[in-house]
């Protein structure tokens, strides 16, 4: 049980630690000099760069050297490199920083998920509880930064939450199950089959829909706080209660994901994910035109469809893919998605400069029909119960 707490605080520190520069950006290039806080933000790119490459030979070294080994590195190499953040003096020894900190933050996805659903029942739920603890590390980002920075400053708005992710570390070296061996080691059970399915085809489209997922989540995660500012300048300009507003649409968007993880081991993955992705194309199209609080309606909801589509591609690989390579299997998909997307943070700044959030939003919009487009070729699969009587005749669990 203690596994389980930590495993999933420790994908909302995954999170979080990301999306701080995001949150503080306009406090840190006022401290660094800097006229507008869209020239700092490709400053942070690299954070996400590695973030994605750094899947690969993390999940390598998860399922060859040991799963519970790397979160052990990963809590401790994550609080170290935010306390490092935290004294940088110029962009680009915050570029660095923020570099590594990206390194340590690719740990968790390849390693943490495929160790928290290695003998889960229900692992759509699972995902979707997991899902849910890590986006709401995006939501606390959102709020803790909001306060740190305008009751002390953008510095203890790293430095606290690093120190307290050392803390973390120590309890999970402590308290974390023992790995009975390497996953790599173990005897690789009989994979599913089902007719007219085609792995090969399943994971090269969920490749591309995790690109593109992945893509809105960081235009929207590292834009919101900005976007928001802006929409509702005439009504509200407190960083800390537009910190508030946005943790509440993180918070309440965030459950989308334990609805989705509920419904993943009941329903046809395909279908499933063709309506939450609709939802996304139609409601970024919506925010495109509006201000006040109609727009904060809407991020609310597009928030909430983009957050909806997060558990799909971790249900797929552990529907399909062994245990022993799982890990694996995620670095490399991984590697791909979050490497191409660490893109959006480096847009976001040029983007906005030159064209506005409206424009930002449009983009959103064609990355959401372009995921649309791919998750059509998505191979039709039943519903969980279904699948295993196909795979299983005799009724036993695939």
């Amino acid at each position: 049980m203690a596994t389980q707490w930590l495993l999933n605080i420790g994908h909302a520190v995954d999170h979080m630690f990301l999306l701080i520069f995001a949150t503080a950006v306009t406090s840190i290039a006022a401290d660094f000099g800097i006229a507008r806080w869209e020239d700092l933000m490709p400053y942070g790119v690299a954070a996400f760069f590695f973030f994605g490459i750094g899947s690969l030979p993390a999940g390598r070294l998860g399922d060859h050297w040991g799963r519970r080994k790397m979160m052990t590195v990963f809590f401790f190499g994550m609080g170290a490199s935010a306390l490092l953040v935290s004294v940088t003096q110029t962009p680009l020894q915050m570029a660095g920083a923020l570099a590594l900190l990206g390194c340590f933050a690719s740990i968790y996805h390849p390693v943490g998920i495929p160790m928290l659903v290695q003998k889960a029942v229900r692992p759509g739920l699972t995902i979707g509880i997991n899902g849910l603890v890590g986006n709401l590390g995006v939501a606390v980002a959102a709020v803790t930064t909001g306060f740190l920075v305008k009751y002390l400053d953008w510095r203890m708005a790293f430095a606290i939450p690093g120190a307290l992710c050392l803390l973390l570390g120590g309890a999970f070296a402590l308290l974390a199950t023992p790995e009975q061996g390497a996953p790599a080691k173990k005897k690789v059970s009989a994979p599913v089959v089902l007719p007219g399915v085609s792995v090969s085809k399943l994971l090269l489209v969920m490749t591309v829909a995790a690109t593109s997922g992945s893509l809105l989540f960081n235009f929207s995660t590292n834009s919101n706080y900005e976007m928001l500012s802006e929409r509702l300048r005439s009504i509200l300009q407190d960083p800390a209660r537009l910190g508030a507003l946005l943790a509440l649409t993180y918070s309440a968007a965030s459950v989308a994901q334990l609805v989705v993880g509920h419904l993943i081991d009941r329903m046809p993955l395909k279908g499933l994910y063709l309506a939450v992705v609709s939802a996304q194309a139609a409601l970024l199209a919506l925010a495109t035109m509006a201000d006040g609080w109609v727009f904060y309606a809407l991020q609310f909801l597009f928030m909430t469809a983009i957050f909806g589509a997060i558990p799909f591609t971790d249900a797929m690989i552990v529907r399909f893919v062994d245990d022993s390579m799982r890990s694996r299997v995620s670095g490399m998909r991984l590697a791909v998605s979050l490497g191409a997307s660490s893109l959006a943070v480096w847009l976001i700044g040029p983007v906005v400069k030159q064209a506005g959030f409206a424009t930002l939003l449009g983009v959103m919009t064609a990355t959401a029909l372009l995921s649309l487009l791919i998750l059509s070729q998505l191979p039709a699969t039943p519903a969980p119960k279904r699948q295993q009587a196909m795979a299983d005749p005799a009724g036993k669990a695939a």
